[in-house]
């Protein structure tokens, strides 16, 4: 009887294991949705619909799906992913603002990045670029450094509104140089972008698609990119941290992430895909016209990423002074 009992338990385990194992190799058994906690068009909405493409490729038979719930800064779409079911048929694509900014920004956030949320793959960096008006007697950062230095107070830089990335990366710029502007904060870039250009402030960062444009036009004048590295598309524009400011980096991100115990052949899986997609040509191709630059690494990676932008962020939010109730 014991032997017996002994045989019916291991033919149990192997069941079981058998059963696990088709799951996973079978996954995604039914559609995947995939949230963006902000409106089409966006940039970290184009990415993740480049994404569900790819994942659609990868795996035969397979339904991936773009839902998207935005709504404050990204938070209500955070939440639904948080809170939903870890078999993977739940995604988010999220971005620093969901990621890293927010943490810092709101008080009461409904969910807890590190807890909440299991990293798949940072899928691409956005590197913001320091624009000036042309007229502004300045072509590199040690010129705009000595300027502020000498007028402390009295250059006025512009952003997309308090607490949003382009005013957080100056805070962080400022720091470094130890200079003082004053902020003037916009109902988005676009409306901050105009009044540069028009001179009526003198200074920002801004995203490349944004500002490529313009630099291309000569209506801006960019004198550094915010990334560690040049940016491809603009590759004789230098870095903040080439122009006297080793280490400066502070750049906009989308990344991929499943709610907490997502079981983990899903997430290597996904994974997987993720850095084989973001070496493909097609995908690079389509970032660049984003002024992204695809990343795409292992979810340890990400979550070791994603915890050194967290204290990144908390410190310009500091600097910043920006609240959100």
């Amino acid at each position: 009887m014991k032997m017996i009992k002994r045989f019916t338990l291991a033919l149990t385990a192997v069941v079981l294991t058998s059963v696990a194992v088709t799951s996973h190799a079978q996954y995604p058994e039914s559609p995947v949705k995939m949230i963006v906690g902000f409106p089409p068009g966006q940039a970290t909405d184009i990415v993740a619909r480049y994404m569900a493409q790819k994942f659609a490729d990868n795996i035969p038979g397979s339904n991936f799906i773009v839902d998207n719930r935005p709504g404050a800064s990204g938070i209500l779409g955070s939440r639904i992913v948080a809170g939903a079911v870890p078999d993977g048929l739940t995604l988010m694509m999220g971005s620093s603002a969901t990621l890293a900014v927010n943490p810092a920004l709101y008080k009461d956030l409904p969910y807890d990045v590190l807890r909440d949320f299991t990293p798949i793959s940072l899928i691409a960096v956005v590197p913001q670029y320091l624009v000036v008006n042309p007229d502004l007697p300045v072509k590199t950062v040690q010129d705009l450094v000595a300027l502020a230095k000498k007028n402390p107070g009295k250059i006025n830089y512009g952003s997309g509104g308090s607490g949003v990335t382009n005013h957080l990366i100056m805070e962080l710029f400022k720091q470094a140089a130890g200079i003082d502007m004053t902020h003037v904060p916009y109902k988005g870039g676009p409306a901050a972008l105009t009044d540069l250009m028009a001179g009526r402030i003198s200074v920002m960062f801004e995203t490349g698609p944004g500002a490529i444009p313009h630099i291309k036009s000569g209506r801006l004048r960019a004198i550094a990119v915010s990334s560690a590295e040049r940016a491809a598309v603009t590759p004789g524009i230098p870095t903040v941290a080439e122009s006297g400011y080793p280490g400066f980096q502070a750049v906009a991100w989308i990344g991929l992430v499943a709610p907490a115990k997502t079981p983990d052949a899903v997430i290597s899986k996904l994974s997987s895909i993720s850095m084989k997609s973001l070496r493909e040509k097609d995908f690079s191709e389509k970032l660049a016209a984003l002024g992204a630059v695809p990343v795409g690494n292992s979810p340890s990676e990400f979550r070791t990423f994603i915890e050194g932008e967290l204290k990144r962020w908390a410190i310009a939010v500091k600097l910043s002074g920006a609240k959100v109730d």
